[in-house]
């Protein structure tokens, strides 16, 4: 299942984490929401295979552990979210479609 373009209608910012909104539910270690607006990485869906941190070219995502949970212990945060030029090829990438990047959100970095 992909993220929800809509999550930010859909969900509830629950917390901020690296500067950027966190939108839950969050339930840790099995449940870890979607971390960021513009761009925005589901968390639980994201397997960290690293090709958005591999050919993002302004290095919006970094790494950050999330031990325990169910897919995967590390995922690509969007540390660095307000760094993005919208190039689309972190959400072309995901094997998942775990990323969405949407410049026209209204709590845009």
């Amino acid at each position: 299942m992909a993220i929800d373009p809509n999550f930010e209608q859909n969900r509830e910012k629950v917390d901020e984490h690296n500067g950027h909104n966190v939108w839950g539910p969050v339930d840790e270690p099995e449940s870890l929401g979607i971390h960021g607006t513009h761009v925005a990485v589901d968390f639980d869906i994201c397997l960290a295979d690293g090709a958005c941190l591999e050919d993002c070219p302004v290095d919006v995502f970094e790494w950050v552990e999330t031990p325990g949970h169910p897919e995967s212990e590390m995922k690509a945060d969007p540390a660095n979210e307000s760094q993005c030029i919208d190039c689309m090829l972190c959400v072309d990438v995901c094997p998942v479609d775990a990323i969405d990047v949407d410049a026209s959100r209204p709590d845009r970095v």
